[in-house]
């Protein structure tokens, strides 16, 4: 006669000192939840590889200045440590040549000149650079704008060691970006307006339709304390916001205003650090973006970027807290 098998609620036999229970499983119960942790398993790998893939590795093998490292000049290819512009063999009349930031290119062409960036096909977002012989600092958000463009306008400065593209290629659709804004445009009598605006009506703020639920703007400083914006944050650790310095410029009373370096650091082309210290963190980035951006590892940090500044565009404006870049 076949021993029967011991059930859950089998009673120990008598005179017996130990009972071992052997609990029955139905085959068909067993293969149900061999396919849910099979399944759970599944979506875990899954998440990790496209965390993963937003990853950015960063070359610990290039010098950070990368394209402004100038073929090897360095920081004198910006930065002439005697003699201003004549120190990089450039003739000027600047009575002021050399004097802020040690400036090595000639900035008389791009002195006084009037320039629309736009966009939206109007002047809205007009620059007058600084006339000769009224820079007072290097730090003032227009003397910032005439500096870069000193080197990337292509139209009314002359073009130094630059090749008119990035060194680096664009992802996905391929070839080299232009990096001579004045000189890529179609219109007749203004090359700027396709360039992304700056300056002083170039403003950040808060609370509207395309904008964060942060508090402040324009003549504030903004603080990312909103509900949708505190979580961006936390989504987006690469974001400036995390940074030291968010890097707007200040035109006047107008403290939110974008210029060039709010979105590109020109010192760092691979690496892009927020917070100072022990606190400091290291993301991978391209094109001197301040902020996590790399496109080509697949993800959504390039779109995340732009984020920083076009709240109402982002996930977490619209309801969506769990899509995370890191």
């Amino acid at each position: 006669m076949a021993a029967e098998r011991p059930r859950l609620d089998a009673s120990p036999a008598p005179g017996s000192s130990v009972s071992v229970l052997v609990l029955q499983h139905n085959p068909k119960e067993v293969s149900k939840g061999m396919k849910k942790a099979m399944l759970v398993l599944f979506v875990i790998c899954a998440s990790a590889a496209i965390v993963a893939a937003q990853v950015g590795t960063i070359n610990n093998t290039a010098d950070i200045l990368g394209a402004h490292l100038g073929y090897g000049r360095g920081c004198v290819m910006c930065h002439a440590p005697h003699s201003g512009p004549a120190g990089n063999n450039k003739a000027t009349n600047d009575t002021q040549a050399g004097e802020f930031a040690l400036w090595g290119q000639d900035l008389t062409p791009l002195y006084g000149d009037v320039i629309n960036f736009s966009g939206d096909g109007k002047t809205t977002y007009q620059v007058t650079l600084p006339k000769q012989g009224t820079l007072t600092s290097a730090h003032d958000a227009n003397t910032v704008i005439l500096f870069c463009l000193s080197c990337h306008d292509g139209n009314l400065a002359k073009v130094g060691m630059m090749k008119g593209v990035t060194v680096e290629t664009l992802p996905v659709v391929g070839g080299n970006a232009p990096t001579l804004l004045g000189a890529d445009g179609t219109g007749s009598t203004n090359m700027y307006q396709n360039d992304h605006p700056v300056g002083a009506n170039a403003v950040v703020g808060c609370q509207g339709a395309y904008q964060w639920d942060c508090t402040g703007g324009v003549t504030t400083a903004i603080t990312m304390n909103g509900t949708a914006s505190a979580q961006f944050l936390k989504n987006y650790p690469g974001s400036f916001w995390n940074a030291t310095s968010a890097g707007f410029g200040t035109f006047g009373t107008t403290v939110t205003a974008v210029t060039c370096t709010t979105c590109h650091d020109q010192h760092s082309m691979t690496v892009f650090t927020t917070g100072s210290g022990t606190t400091a963190q290291n993301f991978a980035t391209s094109f001197f973006i301040r902020g996590n951006y790399q496109p080509q590892s697949g993800g959504n940090n390039a779109a995340q970027f732009c984020r920083n500044c076009h709240g109402g565009e982002a996930n977490e404006m619209h309801g969506v807290t769990g899509v995370s870049t890191n």
